[in-house]
C-alpha cells in the first residue's frame, strides 16, 4: 500500500507505478484488502477521490495522480475519558502505543470500572484533539506491564486486527522466574483452558484452545533467570501458565505457584512490540522501559548469583 497521511477528515497519499492501471474498487478490496463495506460506502458517498474529483470503482488511477479518501470522520470515544499520566511510545495518524503500568486495567471488565488505560487513552485523545473511537489492538494482564497498541480510526483497527491473528504484531515480553532452565531456548505448545477449580486460573488441558509460547534465556542467576518470550497465540494468562507448567513460574505469580519474592504483581513485561505499517510499510517499533520494580528485581537477582 502507498502511504497516506491524515488531512483533515481524509487520508491522502500519491499513487505510484505499482497501482497504475488497476481499477480502484479492485485495488482498494483486492490489493490493499480495505473492508468490502467501506470500499463500497466511500464509492456510494462521493468520498473517494483521484485528483480532487469523485470516481467510480472502474476507474484507473495512474503514478503520480493524488488519491483521497474520506475516512476519518468524527467519532464518539465510547468510553468516558479520565485527564491522567500516559507514557507514549509512538505515535502516527494511524497507530498509537503507550506503556501500560501494572495494575492497570486495559478496558473496563465491570459497570464500576472508571480507570483504565482505555480511559487514559480517551482522556489524551479529547486533549489532543483526536475525534476516535479508543480502539485497543490487544490487552495485557492487569498486573502485566509493558506496550499496548491502539488504533486512531478503523480501517486502522481493521487492518492491526488482521496482522494481530496472522501474528504479523510481534510482541516480545521479559519474564523473571524461579528456578534453573535445562535449556537455553524451546517452545511450549500445549492447550489451554479455564480451571474448573478455579475461574481466576486457567490451565493446561487436552481440550482447551491451542497456545504457543517462544522463550529463551537472556540471563541465569543462582535460583532464578531473566528470559525473553514472544506468542504465536495470546491466551489469557498463556505465559504465566506456560512457565509455570514447564516448572518456572514468575517471580511473584502466586495464583501460578510464584512465590512473591517481595513483589506484589507477576514479573512480566511486554518490552517490546513491532509490526509493518499498515500505510506505508516501514517498520515500526516501541520500546517500553522497564518499570523500576523489576529493575530493582533484576538488581538482587544479579547480586545474589554464586
Amino acid at each position: 500500500m502507498i502511504a497516506l497521511h491524515k488531512k483533515g477528515e481524509w487520508l491522502e497519499g500519491t499513487l505510484d507505478k505499482r497501482y497504475a492501471g488497476i481499477p480502484l474498487g479492485q485495488l482498494l478490496r483486492e490489493q490493499w484488502k480495505w473492508p468490502k463495506k467501506t470500499v463500497h460506502l466511500l464509492f456510494q458517498h462521493k468520498e473517494l477521490l483521484l485528483d480532487g474529483k469523485p470516481v467510480s470503482q472502474l476507474a484507473v488511477g495512474a503514478a503520480g495522480q493524488k488519491l483521497a479518501a474520506r475516512l476519518l470522520a468524527p467519532e464518539e470515544l465510547g468510553i468516558e475519558p479520565v485527564h491522567g499520566d500516559l507514557a507514549v511510545l509512538y505515535e502516527d495518524d494511524h497507530l498509537l502505543i503507550v506503556n501500560k503500568p501494572a495494575f492497570l486495567l486495559v478496558h473496563p471488565t465491570e459497570p464500576g470500572h472508571r480507570l483504565t488505560l482505555d480511559h487514559l487513552v480517551a482522556g489524551y485523545f479529547t486533549a489532543n484533539g483526536i475525534e476516535s473511537k479508543v480502539r485497543h489492538i490487544h490487552r495485557l494482564d492487569q498486573d502485566t506491564s509493558g506496550a499496548v497498541l491502539y488504533a486512531k480510526h478503523a480501517l486502522a483497527g481493521a487492518y492491526l486486527d488482521e496482522a494481530l491473528r496472522v501474528r504479523k504484531v510481534k510482541r516480545t515480553y521479559l519474564a523473571y522466574v524461579h528456578g534453573k532452565l535445562k535449556q537455553k531456548s524451546g517452545t511450549i505448545d500445549k492447550p489451554l483452558g479455564k480451571d474448573r477449580h478455579n475461574p481466576a486460573r486457567r490451565r493446561v488441558t487436552p481440550g482447551g484452545e491451542t497456545a504457543i509460547t517462544h522463550y529463551r534465556l537472556v540471563e541465569q542467576y543462582t535460583a532464578a533467570a531473566k528470559l525473553t518470550c514472544q506468542l504465536d497465540t495470546g491466551r489469557t494468562h498463556q505465559i504465566r501458565v506456560h512457565l509455570s507448567d514447564l516448572g518456572h513460574p514468575l517471580i511473584g505469580d502466586t495464583l501460578y505457584g510464584g512465590k512473591a519474592a517481595g513483589l506484589d504483581r507477576q514479573a512480566l513485561h511486554a518490552a517490546s512490540l513491532s509490526l509493518i505499517h499498515p500505510f506505508g510499510g516501514a517498520t515500526v517499533q516501541a520500546d517500553a522501559p522497564l518499570p523500576e520494580e523489576l529493575i530493582e528485581l533484576e538488581k538482587v537477582l544479579q547480586n545474589s548469583r554464586a
